[in-house]
């Protein structure tokens, strides 16, 4: 009986300590080794970096581009836009995405390196696009009243509410008495 309940301790240690390995087999990129700059915006491009120590030095990286409409990567254009290039002698490298002109939503970057295995991703996300607005403000729909105004007036209001309560009590009172 004791045998068992060690053996089954055992197995649970070894559960407990055999996941997290399971899951960190691969080799993440962390986050603030991207980068994303330029114009995320529909038709523009985006520059994808992945600073020094991403990949191995001199290592071939595949990068893959996936989201709505036709992206382009540096000069593979598809749907799916995939693309290996070589990293630097320090493993950083970067790619240029072409956004199509009727880009919308989110685009997801990922780079993968050939031998190491590191994954890394970067997510461009395409803010709506207001037609009819270019270099104008949006017309105001709201009431521009200050709220001190507005906050006072009820405040006024309520008094008022009371006032009148209290006056019909105490005329009540004074006819009773």
């Amino acid at each position: 009986m004791v045998k068992k309940t060690l053996a089954v301790i055992a197995l649970a240690v070894l559960a407990l300590f055999a996941v997290p390995t399971a899951a960190t087999a691969a080799g993440y990129v962390a986050a603030d080794k991207v980068t994303v700059s330029g114009s995320a915006v529909a038709g523009g491009t985006v520059v994808v970096s992945f600073a020094a120590g991403a990949f191995t030095a001199g290592e071939q990286v595949s990068f893959a581009c996936t989201g709505s409409g036709t992206a382009t990567l540096s000069a593979v254009k598809a749907a799916t836009a995939t693309l290996v290039k070589t990293a630097d002698a320090s493993g950083a490298t970067s790619v240029n995405v072409k956004l199509p002109a009727d880009a919308t939503g989110t685009y997801t970057v990922t780079a993968t390196g050939v031998t190491s295995a590191n994954v890394a991703t970067a997510s461009i996300t395409i803010g709506a696009a207001d037609a009819g607005t270019t270099g104008k403000a949006l017309a105001s729909t709201g009431y521009n009243a200050p709220m001190l105004l507005i906050w006072g007036s009820a405040g006024v209001l309520l008094l008022g509410i009371a006032l009148v309560v209290v006056m019909t009590i105490v005329r009540r009172q004074r006819a009773n008495a």
